[in-house]
């Protein structure tokens, strides 16, 4: 099954019905219906559990609904003066149809909540921690619940359901308050078959936001373990992808896959709930999502055996943290220091580096001040990154790439933790598939992405290519090189730009928004610059 264009116009109807009736926050209705979605859900898979516990050899499960629930309202009360329900009562089929008005909104808000809630928090993740109901409209939480009913989501595969949820996230418009955003789904893709994740890897996402980058290694490597018959094209965001079944991974590997592979965490409590829905969606149910700061707080190897987190880091590291985020610098833990800097793109830098186990390779989105700023925060981390470890790559990506939310210029980068740099492969794209106006969601042909990745997946065919080329010769390719040596040289700057070749041709002029988003990024570090030189006034001057 696919998501259908009628199945996209549901949920269109179900966003366009909850902000007729006075619900215009595109983020609290996705978490509000990402509830709704579970509480849906588990009566199917609570029947298929107490069935499965029934098979020789099985784990025994009790139902979920049996036994008696203590009423959290008096006033929930079938009778005056009665304390406890039949937990049956909690099932979706027994309440919402069968109550309206002011008493479906008391029930599901103080009963439903609180009783599917129990349940979460006895999981791997506890997403509804905090839940509760927001839309307490009577007429419009019915009509919403009748909408989620039809959509018949106990029928529908992981990937579909999955999708559908997608197209609720793409609704969400606008950025965060901590500056997370929603990264589009094309460029996790690149940046994931960049890094072709494996099976047996360890993946980490530390900012994980709706788990784009963990559901993308999930499909990734699912593809790659799938044979011809189980691939199929599928249609997201105007766009055809393929996927695959896996069905070439054994019950083992499937349960490594999907018990032991992806880790992840957020500051944000809505987008660990939105994140673990996502992969809920998706059979990802076991994966654990923590609630964290993951710069201010540090876990000790105790809580990491408790919280089952490789000790010794992951393998694979995926990452679009925040970038105009600054933090109270005695908040900082030590091991992600920087300089005196607190800009969390470079501090989240250097924690997703010092969480690679050696050898481990990461890539992650950053805004390009980072790639060139002058401050010594800037200039240090990229000296660590470029002498004690591995810089593969640097993918600069098109100017408004992260429209609407943001109109940040951005590159991804590309390295592998240990060793030294050798050659920095650059790559340049000018058109990402979708047109590059403040919404980029509008498909179109142009797209260098796919040959970047091939060309990145050839480097060292295409480095032999670039050392041997004639260099009175124009060079048109959107790839290049710079050695360690250029490299150094430059204060370490790694922007794509400062080492491509210089064209014979026409000039063509920049983008003036592409340069103004430079300046911007010149006036931060400028900023960051004066921050330190008061802080060090101030030391002084005690």
């Amino acid at each position: 099954m696919t998501l259908t264009p009628d199945l996209r116009r549901s949920i269109d109807q179900i966003r366009d019905y909850l902000y007729g009736g006075g619900y215009p926050n595109p983020a609290q209705n996705a978490e509000q219906l990402s509830f709704l979605m579970f509480f849906f859900m588990f009566e199917a898979m609570d029947a298929v559990r107490v069935r499965a516990a029934k098979r020789p050899g099985s784990d025994p499960y009790t139902s979920a609904f049996d036994g008696t629930w203590k009423l959290r309202n008096p006033l929930n009360a079938p009778e005056r003066g009665i304390e406890e329900v039949p937990k049956e009562r909690l099932r979706w089929s027994s309440w919402a149809k069968a109550l309206n008005g002011e008493r479906l909104v008391s029930w599901v808000r103080d009963e439903v909540f609180a009783f599917y809630g129990d349940i979460a928090r006895d999981g791997v993740t506890n997403f509804m921690d905090g839940a509760r109901l927001v839309i307490d409209e009577p007429t419009v939480l019915a009509q919403v619940l009748t909408r989620i009913e039809d959509l018949q989501l106990d029928r529908m595969d992981s990937d579909t359901k999955g999708d559908l949820f997608e197209h609720v996230l793409r609704q969400i418009k606008q950025a965060g308050e901590l500056g997370q955003f929603r990264t589009p789904r094309h460029v996790i893709r690149t940046i994931v078959e960049m890094l072709d994740p494996r099976l047996g890897e360890t993946i980490y996402d530390p900012a994980a936001g709706t788990a784009g980058f963990l559901v993308a290694a999930y499909e990734h490597i699912r593809l790659a373990n799938s044979t011809d018959a189980a691939i199929e094209s599928a249609e997201v965001d105007g766009k055809q992808i393929k996927r695959g079944l896996g069905d070439r991974l054994s019950r083992d590997a499937q349960r490594q896959l999907t018990e032991g592979t992806f880790f992840g965490n957020d500051v944000d409590p809505q987008m660990v709930r939105l994140a673990t829905m996502n992969l809920f969606l998706r059979g990802l149910d076991k994966v654990r999502i923590l609630r964290r700061d993951a710069l201010t707080r540090t876990l000790e190897t105790a809580q990491k055996q408790e919280l089952g987190i490789p000790i010794e880091g992951f393998d694979v590291v995926l990452a679009n943290p925040p970038f105009s985020g600054r933090l109270d610098k005695d908040r900082i833990v030590d091991d992600v220091r920087v300089g005196s800097t607190t800009q969390t793109e470079l501090l989240f830098l250097k924690y997703m580096l010092n969480h690679l186990k050696e050898g481990g390779r990461c890539g992650v989105v950053i805004p390009e001040g980072v790639l060139f700023g002058s401050t010594g925060a800037h200039k240090e981390l990229r000296r660590q990154l470029v002498e004690n470890n591995r810089v593969e790559a640097v993918l600069s990506l098109p100017g408004g790439v992260f429209n609407p939310y943001s109109g940040v210029k951005t590159s991804v980068l590309i390295f592998r933790k240990g060793g030294t740099t050798g050659n920095v492969m650059f790559l340049h794209a000018d058109a990402d598939g979708f047109k590059l106006d403040a919404n980029h969601d509008t498909p179109i042909e142009a797209d260098d992405l796919p040959d970047l990745v091939e060309a990145f997946g050839q480097r060292e065919d295409r480095l032999r290519e670039w050392q041997g080329r004639d260099e009175g010769s124009e060079w048109t390719a959107k790839w290049w090189f710079a050695d360690t040596d250029a490299i150094r040289a430059a204060d370490f700057n790694l922007s794509a730009g400062r080492y491509r070749p210089q064209s014979r041709a026409q000039v063509e002029h920049r983008d003036p928004l592409e340069i103004l988003d430079e300046l911007m990024a010149v006036e931060r570090e400028i900023m960051e610059e004066l921050e330190e030189l008061k802080d060090a006034v101030r030391e002084s001057a005690s």
